[in-house]
């Protein structure tokens, strides 16, 4: 029996915190039981129902996840050469999570525009000839794909809320959240640096940083 993997990723876009990418693969016969369980995209989810779906997933399926550190991920964004950014770091850690995994083939959720080149760039990276496709939106289309992106969901969840307990709350760890801005702000002034959660490559964080070197220098 063939068996298909499902992978998506959670925390792309905010300034704070790692990304996560996750895989979930199971036989292809039982996909099935994901859509009977509820199984859907975790942003049409609640965190309790996000929460029971990861264990009825992690109990017929085997999973996979890799944390993306913010250092890692601002290496790539700083990156000149086009596809060499963003991207580039998914597909690579997208074909660890499939080596991890070892299925016929897989699914994910394609993060370029061009679907066809992600799915060339996560392959080429597989010790192993696996068919990987990559469709936009694949977290509303698949099964499979929707599984992963709540396990992805729900481990980063676990660790944005073990870094508050260390650094704060800091809200969403989004850029358009005032509390998180607020927080960034706030931790700048405390330490002239903002905390090591920071994606400094992020546009917003850097605006910031130079406002608040230009306030002091007055």
């Amino acid at each position: 029996m063939r068996v298909v993997a499902g992978l998506d990723d959670a925390g792309r876009g905010p300034v704070l915190g790692p990304m996560v990418i996750a895989g979930v693969a199971i036989p292809e016969d039982l996909e099935w039981k994901l859509s009977a369980m509820g199984v859907k995209d975790s942003k049409l989810l609640t965190p309790y129902r996000r929460a029971k779906l990861y264990d009825e997933i992690t109990r017929i399926g085997d999973i996979h996840h890799e944390v993306v550190s913010p250092n890692l991920i601002d290496t790539y964004v700083k990156r000149k050469k086009k596809l060499l950014g963003l991207n580039l770091l998914e597909a690579e850690v997208m074909a660890k999570v499939i080596e991890k995994l070892k299925p016929d083939f897989a699914i994910v959720d394609a993060s370029d525009v061009n679907e066809q080149r992600f799915s060339e760039m996560i392959a080429k990276r597989l010790p192993v000839k696996i068919n990987v496709l990559a469709k936009h939106k694949a977290d509303l289309k698949y099964p499979v794909v929707s599984a992963a992106s709540v396990v992805a969901k729900v481990l980063r969840d676990r660790i944005i809320e073990e870094l508050k307990l260390k650094y704060g709350d800091f809200g969403s760890g989004y850029a358009a959240d005032p509390k998180t801005i607020a927080f960034l702000k706030e931790y700048y002034a405390r330490n002239k640096a903002f905390p090591p959660i920071t994606r400094l490559s992020w546009k917003t964080v850097k605006r910031m940083e130079k406002e608040l070197i230009n306030l002091e220098t007055r």
